[in-house]
């Protein structure tokens, strides 16, 4: 069993109010949220990326965290993946997309 060096990572709270810091942290939530729905509903990049009208390589980009999540792409995606989508900047993930309430 590896002992693990980097058990967790020690950020000072100077970086932590950094507007890059942030913004990377609300890419890599979105991307993680998407992904998590994806997986859910057991769906390939390309199923997604063509029931959001994108292209795969669109897709893969935001699961590698490489896209600002705008209004539109949120809503975007939201629809495709079948649900609503959650941003509390109070919890973590700070974003997440959920099902529909019945």
């Amino acid at each position: 069993m590896s002992s693990g060096y980097h058990t967790s990572w020690k950020v000072p709270p100077e970086h932590r109010e950094d507007p890059e810091y942030r913004a990377a942290g609300r890419r890599m939530d979105f991307a993680q949220a998407v992904y998590d729905r994806r997986s859910v509903l057991g769906w390939s990049m390309a199923e997604l990326a063509r029931r959001a009208d994108m292209s795969e390589e669109d897709i893969e980009s935001i699961e590698e965290s490489g896209v600002d999540p705008t209004l539109e792409l949120i809503e975007r995606l939201a629809t495709a993946l079948e649900s609503g989508a959650r941003i509390d900047p109070r919890t973590i993930p700070e974003f997440r997309f959920e099902d529909h309430a019945a």
